[in-house]
């Protein structure tokens, strides 16, 4: 079986344990995983923050969005094409449902400025212990994130952290990932 092929079957079971686990209960441990991102050194100094503005089946960042957006640039991504723009977060109402996936995106000005993002909080589908990482198959992030050097955490439910996962040269490892 070839990567690509191994990565399209592990997609399959991850999908199926997602929607096994009820929103509540990703919210749960959601707030769990923030907790622990928060009280590390990388959060905690940084600045500029990328994150994302979570989908049903995702680790669920809404609520750290709002918590922190006054007090750190909290930046999200939004998707144009085959690659991710970055717009400054100001708030739920200048948010607008995007056109690729029906994801609430920041409208705006690009945000230009990758040197100056200290940290990028990264969802996944799926993590390993040598903090590889494997998304959705389109690799948006894989391409955002050789164009920066800010510190990749990456941040996952334990039914989606391995022993080892299939990965390729084009795949951003993360410097720490968080479980929950």
């Amino acid at each position: 079986m070839t990567v690509d092929e191994q990565k399209k079957e592990l997609r399959k079971i991850i999908r199926e344990l997602k929607s096994q686990i009820p929103l509540d209960e990703k919210m749960r441990r959601s707030e769990l995983i923030f907790k622990s991102v928060e009280k590390t050194d990388s959060f905690e100094g940084a600045k500029t923050i990328m994150l994302y503005w979570s989908m049903d089946d995702e680790v669920q960042t809404h609520n750290v969005v709002e918590k922190w957006y006054l007090k750190k640039t909290i930046i999200l991504p939004v998707v144009s094409g085959d690659k991710l723009i970055l717009k400054k977060y100001s708030g739920e109402q200048n948010m607008k449902t995007g056109q690729s996936y029906g994801i609430m995106e920041p409208i705006g000005e690009e945000f230009t400025d990758l040197n100056s993002i200290d940290l990028i909080i990264v969802p996944g589908v799926a993590f390993d212990k040598s903090n590889n990482r494997m998304g959705r198959g389109k690799a948006y992030y894989d391409k955002l994130l050789t164009s920066t050097k800010a510190v990749k955490i990456g941040v996952c439910f334990d039914f989606q952290y391995f022993e080892s996962i299939p990965c390729d040269k084009y795949d951003v490892k993360m410097d720490q990932i968080i479980i929950g």
